[in-house]
């Protein structure tokens, strides 16, 4: 039996502890996004603050695809940074930021219309999701993949790139 509770909170405070002490006793949380919904992402889901701690145990080969650990990994550590990017621009403006944090903030754009947003029909399968993972990691410079190893990159990333170079 599956058991899907919802909790709402005054104000969206997930530190409250209600949704704080109900996250230790279930096996992961869909956490929605206020900020993400206003933007017009369905689901607005915050990829952040939401968890599973069954997806270790239930991806990767013979589950899902060899890569999916990797992308993910790399996918939740690029998002964090898209964060920190967009924190830096609101404090010193987006003109100012490093070409670095302007990528992020492209790769940010690309994440939530093309990653996170998907259609209320839509069916996408999780070899499309990885795929289209490893295209928005393409945007960002090797040195940024910190999660990968070179022979992921290698396979994954650099083709895309090299596709991209010649268009």
């Amino acid at each position: 039996m599956t058991q899907i509770p919802i909790l709402t909170m005054p104000n969206d405070d997930v530190t409250h502890p209600v949704p704080d002490l109900t996250g230790y006793i279930t096996e992961g949380q869909i956490v929605l996004e206020r900020s993400l919904e206003q933007k017009g992402i369905y689901p607005p889901v915050s990829v952040l603050l939401s968890l599973s701690r069954l997806m270790k145990d239930g991806i990767g080969d013979g589950c899902t695809r060899e890569d999916h650990k990797a992308v993910s990994n790399q996918l939740y550590a690029s998002w964090a940074k898209v964060q920190d990017a967009r924190a830096l621009a609101s404090v010193i403006g987006e003109e100012d930021l490093s070409p670095t944090d302007k990528l992020y903030f492209e790769f940010g754009r690309q994440f939530e219309e093309k990653f996170l947003t998907q259609e209320r029909t839509e069916n996408r399968t999780i070899d499309q999701t990885l795929d289209l993972g490893w295209k928005l990691l393409s945007l960002l410079p090797r040195e940024e993949l910190e999660r990968l190893s070179d022979e992921q990159y290698e396979h994954y990333v650099a083709p895309l790139k090299a596709a991209e170079a010649e268009t």
